[in-house]
């Protein structure tokens, strides 16, 4: 079983230029080798429409339109290069911060933003994208990936060879969910199971005002080692590595050899949400430097020294962000507030004695109660 890599695994470095495919390395560059110039602007799109969102629905929370918001600048290349890793019929458990999964699984970014608006209570439709609703409690999510996982295998969707049968589930965390009981438990149970789980931490350095040195003293894929499972450090800014390296384990993980735990190195640009202001805790020294290793500015350079992309192409991407962003805010300001008996509609698969009482009790006070009163 291999330890955790030496190093992240790298295929384009910073200034976009294309790593020397030797050793492991070659072995992963292999698992993108299908990766040309035209998949290759298909995945700057993702990125940069992502990144366009996010910087709207940030303004938007500016503007009393949202509640909160949680950023996810800088995370761009992982969440991509993740999504672009699995297969349709894969399952996805996120946090709260998965935007760019969401948006390559076909979530609506606009339901993304009903949860955050208190409009809904994000419960879109997992079992049409694979993307199961977000998940505010910090690690909740991974035990429940886990159990999901080992209902596939006994579902038989594991190990059978056809290509659009054996599932795996990828699970998300961040660093500081990784030291949640949950977090642990989950990996432990998917390792003595050897559930198909692929366990992806984006480690974007710090929980909240908490920085990665203080919640663990060695690599964190290293831990993998102790469940008994292989751990895989990737550079999270590099969305032909992290594709590799997710596609490398989720592909394990259907052919029945079980979990993989992958950590993905990046950064959170933005503050943890907009009710936090990082500039209190983290040097601006760190900032600096994490600028020079932006996801779309590596791909960028990548696509414009080797011929793939033209400014045209890169004007008509920021024109079609533009029109996001636009649909957006006007879907955002459109949305209306939920009939408050409709909380009580999904809370069962099926009616349920109590909670027809409650809702009982509820449509008898809003009739009864003046509205000054509500």
């Amino acid at each position: 079983m291999p330890a955790a890599t030496a190093e992240p695994v790298q295929l384009l470095s910073p200034d976009g230029v294309r790593q020397d495919a030797s050793g492991d390395r070659a072995r992963h560059a292999e698992l993108v080798s299908g990766v040309g110039a035209e998949q290759l602007r298909e995945r700057y799109r993702d990125m940069a429409m992502v990144r366009r969102f996010d910087a709207e629905a940030t303004a938007l929370q500016r503007q009393g339109e949202l509640a909160l918001w949680a950023s996810g600048t800088g995370q761009e290349a992982a969440q991509i290069g993740a999504a672009r890793a699995l297969a349709a019929q894969d399952h996805v458990f996120p946090t709260y911060r998965e935007h760019g999964i969401a948006w390559v699984r076909g979530v609506d970014p606009l339901q993304v933003l009903s949860l955050y608006r208190g409009a809904s209570h994000g419960g879109w439709d997992p079992t049409a994208s694979g993307f199961h609703p977000y998940t505010l409690v910090i690690g909740a999510q991974l035990p429940h990936a886990t159990g999901y996982a080992m209902g596939v295998q006994r579902d038989g969707d594991v190990g059978t060879g056809d290509p659009a049968r054996d599932t795996a589930v990828l699970a998300c965390f961040g660093d500081g969910a990784s030291s949640q009981g949950e977090v642990n438990e989950a990996l432990n149970w998917a390792a003595v199971f050897q559930a198909p789980v692929v366990f992806f931490c984006q480690n974007n350095g710090w929980a909240i005002s908490s920085p990665a040195s203080r919640q663990f003293a060695a690599p964190l894929a290293r831990r993998a080692e102790g469940f008994g499972v292989p751990g895989v450090q990737v550079d999270g800014n590099d969305v032909l590595a992290v594709e590799a390296v997710v596609r490398e384990a989720a592909d394990r993980a259907r052919s029945g050899g079980g979990p993989t735990l992958v950590e993905a190195l990046t950064f959170r640009v933005a503050a943890h949400t907009t009710s936090d202001d990082s500039s209190r805790y983290r040097p601006r020294e760190e900032d600096e430097l994490w600028a020079t290793r932006d996801p779309l500015t590596r791909v960028e350079a990548h696509l414009r020294s080797t011929g793939g992309a033209d400014d045209a192409f890169f004007d008509a991407v920021r024109a079609e962000g533009d029109e996001l962003a636009a649909r957006v805010r006007r879907g955002v300001r459109e949305m209306s507030d939920p009939e408050p008996l409709s909380m009580f509609d999904h809370a069962y698969a099926g009616d349920h004695p109590l909670v027809a009482q409650e809702r009982a009790w509820l449509e008898t006070w809003i009739a009864t109660e003046p509205e000054e009163a509500r």
